[in-house]
């Protein structure tokens, strides 16, 4: 980030110190607008909503009070990247801090590079919201409700994340109106890493928040892909937490993304749970992933048996057939046959598959030119088409 970029966004300090204000004020140099503030509601009466900023909060507000005070301007402002500077740095400070929405904590006393730095960091995670996408389409619905995708897979490690990510960025970058990807495997979901993402909202915040949840709230706890737009709305950030997102709960938060964005990816854990059933229940299609062997499709035959029994109509359920290619003495005509169920796509096995999750980036935008990537761009065309003929009937 360049020093221009820093003044784009305006820093202000917030600590009931005075002179630790003018200290970190300082720090950051003449070139870099700085205001002081006593008080968040002081900052807030000078920053109205709309507008960048980075806020770094003093040591005064460390304190569990402080925290929740921090966490009420970050849980309703996207606009704002918390900072927050202590005496002394614990683990559990930490945890707590993240948890109230802070970007980045650092110990005083700390020399002006590193907290330039720190600035610098907080100021690249706010959610770019001036692009048309951004300042049309998600703060004006067209009242047409989203497309509900779930990505479901009867076996674990069946490639089920890495189809919904590169989904989700291919449709996102093609789509008129905004994507979203939901990370529903609550207990140990990998999309936000897949993604290189830091979440510092995830959907425990949006349960939190359920009694006073709407359109500009739910928005506000987005974080955005910037290389695609794709918008994502993260798992808890620990296992434990999955218990308090019940079915209801999460249909109503999936419902509320549908009447501002066009598609709703939703990548689901390889479970039969309350909220697995509940969302693929609630879903216009159902992606049925599977792999090349023998364990993978025997599951799938037992969810599709499960699916049917529940009355969820064979025509959401597409088939989709990973390492297609895999030289495994089976081929693509027996799997279909296996299954009753003709495939929709076909992905097939690529080295550039494990090198793009490592890097964080999806294969569609780190090697666009490989089949595994036309191959998922093929996919993500079959929902823009769809999209587009239920459009042209209504």
């Amino acid at each position: 980030m360049s020093s221009e970029e820093t003044r784009a966004v305006s820093v202000a300090v917030v600590d009931d110190d005075p002179k630790l204000r003018t200290r970190l004020a300082m720090h950051l140099g003449e070139g870099v607008a700085v205001a002081s503030f006593p008080s968040i509601e002081a900052m807030e009466e000078k920053f109205s909503t709309g507008n960048p900023v980075v806020v770094i909060f003093g040591p005064s507000y460390a304190a569990p009070a402080g925290l929740k005070a921090v966490q009420g301007v970050t849980l309703h402002r996207a606009e704002i990247g918390a900072l927050m500077v202590v005496d002394e740095l614990s683990t559990q400070l930490l945890q707590l801090a993240l948890r109230a929405g802070v970007r980045d904590v650092i110990t005083l006393p700390a020399d002006s590079e590193q907290i330039r730095e720190a600035v610098e960091r907080v100021a690249d995670s706010i959610p770019v919201r001036s692009s048309a996408t951004a300042a049309s389409d998600l703060d004006h619905p067209t009242g047409e409700l989203g497309t509900i995708i779930s990505v479901f897979s009867a076996k674990g490690g069946a490639g089920k994340s890495v189809i919904a990510t590169n989904l989700g960025v291919s449709l996102a970058r093609k789509a008129k109106g905004p994507v979203v990807i939901v990370d529903a495997d609550l207990k140990f979901g990998d999309v936000a890493v897949m993604l290189k993402l830091t979440p510092q909202h995830t959907i425990l915040d949006a349960v939190n928040a359920l009694h006073r949840l709407d359109t500009q709230l739910l928005q506000s706890l987005l974080i955005r892909h910037q290389p695609s737009g794709l918008l994502v709305l993260a798992a808890p950030v620990e296992p434990a937490f999955a218990d308090q997102v019940s079915a209801s709960t999460m249909l109503r938060i999936i419902k509320l993304l549908q009447t501002f964005c066009q598609h709703v990816i939703i990548d689901t854990p390889a479970d039969y749970n309350d909220v697995v059933l509940a969302l693929l229940e609630e879903s216009d299609d159902i992606l049925l992933v599977t792999g090349m062997d023998i364990p993978s499709i025997k599951n799938v035959r037992v969810g599709v048996g499960y699916l049917r029994l529940l009355n969820i109509p064979t025509s959401k359920l597409k088939l989709v057939v990973n390492r297609a290619n895999s030289k495994v003495r089976l081929d693509v005509g027996e799997v279909e046959r296996t299954l009753q169920m003709k495939a929709s796509s076909l992905i097939p096995s690529d080295i550039v598959v494990p090198q793009s999750v490592n890097k964080g980036t999806p294969a569609v935008i780190d090697s666009p030119r490989s089949n595994v990537a036309k191959s998922l761009e093929q996919l993500a065309d079959l929902f823009l088409a769809g999209h587009e003929a239920k459009r042209d009937v209504g």
